[in-house]
């Protein structure tokens, strides 16, 4: 463990800490706007639920340049970390473009449906990508938000199903995941301090 500390990139946490920081940020202020506009596709909501992958895409890219900046290792190898993101960006894009066409065309069901599975499928990464930086400290929020979004996905499509569907659980699912990013953000700063 000590050789792993010793050889670990200071500037992976510090990074690593700004993004998930951002992200927080990013989801409070995304759900909060969703909020408002939930019980409808109306221009806002539209373009929030195609922001929002949007995002996802772009701090992933930022993050994988980051593991390659350091050489692959974070200390987790690229050989682990780097597929994991590179499968988020491409999710990611996917989602972009099937909530787009949900969001104009289809209605407040198909959203809720194409949401699950980007939730499921992106749960699914990010618990792998957590799982592959544990070493780092900090990750066990990142790992429980990776479940729970696979959970919240799978909840989606019942949601989808109801009489009156609105986009509010969206709202609550993305702030959520915030707050994980905010958790995970604190605990990594302890752990690159030693606490």
């Amino acid at each position: 463990m000590d050789t792993l500390v010793a050889t670990t990139p200071t500037s992976v946490p510090a990074s690593l800490r700004k993004l998930y920081f951002l992200r927080f940020a990013f989801a409070a202020v995304w759900a909060a706007l969703l909020f408002t506009s939930a019980d409808t596709l109306g221009v806002l909501s539209v373009t929030l639920l195609v922001v929002y992958p949007l995002f996802d895409v772009a701090a992933a890219v930022v993050d994988l340049r980051s593991v390659k900046a350091n050489g692959g290792t974070e200390p987790a190898p690229s050989s682990a970390l780097a597929p994991a993101l590179s499968a988020n960006i491409a999710i990611s894009s996917a989602a972009v473009i099937s909530l787009a066409v949900a969001a104009t065309s289809v209605g407040i069901p198909a959203v809720l449906r194409v949401w699950g599975d980007w939730a499921v499928i992106s749960g699914i990464v990010q618990l792998v990508a957590g799982a592959a930086r544990r070493p780092l400290g900090g990750q066990w929020p990142m790992i429980t938000s990776g479940a729970v979004s696979t959970l919240a996905g799978a909840s989606f499509f019942l949601q989808a199903g109801s009489d009156d569907p609105t986009l509010r659980g969206l709202a609550g699912y993305a702030f959520l995941g915030g707050v994980f990013f905010l958790i995970s953000g604190l605990r990594l700063g302890r752990a690159a301090k030693g606490d």
